[in-house]
């Protein structure tokens, strides 16, 4: 897992290293372990990953309380 520091306070760019073959692919999408060494200290809740289809753009948000997601 490669951690990339951004110009952006609080912003950082997570690269996970791909393990792929015929099957398909696995990777590690996020360490606390790592990510406390290279950036900062965080408490992590859940992680998400979707594939779309060809042509689709998805976009990420963030909400802070009280409006977040539980």
């Amino acid at each position: 897992m490669c951690i990339l520091k951004t110009n952006v306070e609080g912003l950082a760019i997570i690269k996970p290293r791909l393990f792929k073959d015929a099957r398909g692919y696995f990777f590690k999408s996020f360490s606390q372990r790592e990510f406390e060494e290279k950036v900062r200290n965080v408490y992590f809740v859940q992680d998400n990953e979707s594939m779309s289809s060809y042509g689709v753009m998805r976009g990420l948000h963030f909400q802070k309380p009280p409006f977040a997601q539980s």
